[in-house]
């Protein structure tokens, strides 16, 4: 497409999946049961998405306990930090308990199961290093610092998304919702130019050519039709933002009360080498936007973003953590089928 378009992530699991999950954890299915659904979850999941016309697909995170914590394994307890969100209901991270950290799981291993299936590109979400150091506890852990953790977590981090990038992925979009958090929590920005610092650490390891294929994604956190950060101005967070050196930017735009402002402000900090994908699509949103709405978003886009620098994306994903059904497979389809055609009407009228 002349205005690339793409998706997030996550996509609604299959309610026998979630079923699965929960029974594997009761102990009334085995391992085997379980894989047989995720494998169906899976082919079904780029099946779907590839018949709305996508150029671009995920694995719709369907093996994936959550963006965030596909990594953690038996060193970490439930213990973490709460993340509260706006409806009242809170998210707790896992908490680091047993040195050195490792990747238990790697993105890598999901792009090559999704690439079995996919006839069309796949690009991999993996979580932004920022995101893991929160669940290094508050009380250093004896014989590990702080700064000991961060070392491990960079080296893990990079190769994380080299194997993504060495797998065949399209692009590796790092997950980085908690940076408008960081604003709420330290109007100061210290802790968001930190969680900053520490991205650029691992990105730095990487070529021009590679960072290409990087991209660096921001929303408020949505879960479960809710929201962590979404009153924190963009303003606070945009500027910074576009100094993590990442060659593709995502930032969720649909769900902004005043767009226009946000895209002033983008298009005044957008890198010389970066381009920005905006989202055109509200994943909390139960209504099923037109092809005509994801055009005029587009084109709106397109008056602050020079079009050979704009593409499209979702807001965020549609199901960042396997529980939540609070949007369906066939709406969240639906509306990345929109997403295509709108793009695509966009891009025709713009005539490129």
């Amino acid at each position: 497409m002349a205005i690339p378009t793409e998706p997030i992530g996550s996509i609604p699991r299959p309610i026998e999946l979630i079923n699965g999950i929960a029974a594997r954890a009761q102990g009334t299915i085995t391992e085997a049961e379980l894989q047989a659904l995720y494998d169906n979850a899976l082919r079904e999941t780029i099946e779907r998405m590839e018949a709305t016309g996508a150029p671009v697909i995920t694995d719709g995170e369907q093996t994936k306990p959550s963006f965030a914590t596909y990594p953690i394994g038996p060193q970490f307890d439930g213990e973490g930090i709460h993340l509260p969100f706006a409806d009242g209901h809170t998210r707790q991270l896992p908490r680091l308990v047993e040195p050195p950290f490792r990747y238990a799981a790697r993105a890598e291993t999901y792009l090559r199961a999704a690439k079995g299936h996919a006839g069309v590109p796949v690009k991999q979400a993996v979580i932004a290093p920022s995101a893991l150091s929160l669940f290094y506890p508050q009380d250093e852990l004896p014989g590990y610092s702080r700064e000991a953790f961060l070392d491990d977590l960079v080296n893990e981090a990079e190769a994380d998304i080299r194997g993504c990038l060495d797998a065949g992925a399209h692009v590796v979009q790092l997950d980085f919702t908690e940076g408008r958090l960081a604003v709420k929590l330290d109007p100061s920005k210290q802790l968001l130019r930190s969680f900053i610092e520490l991205n650029n650490r691992v990105l730095d390891r990487f070529s021009d050519e590679e960072r290409r294929r990087i991209g660096i994604h921001t929303c408020p956190g949505g879960d479960l039709d809710s929201t962590h950060s979404a009153d924190v101005d963009y303003a606070e967070l945009l500027p910074d933002l576009f100094t993590i050196h990442a060659g593709n930017v995502y930032i969720q735009l649909a769900s902004e009360a005043d767009p226009a402002r946000v895209l002033g402000i983008a298009a005044r900090h957008l890198g010389a080498d970066q381009r920005l994908f905006v989202g055109v699509i509200d994943p909390i949103d139960p209504r099923v936007e037109t092809p005509e709405e994801v055009r005029d978003r587009t084109l709106l886009a397109a008056e602050h973003i020079p079009a050979d620098r704009l593409g499209t994306c979702d807001d965020c994903g549609f199901s960042p953590f396997a529980d939540d059904t609070s949007t369906s497979r066939d709406t969240a389809f639906a509306k990345i089928a929109a997403r295509v055609a709108g793009t695509r009407l966009a891009a025709e009228q713009l005539g490129i």
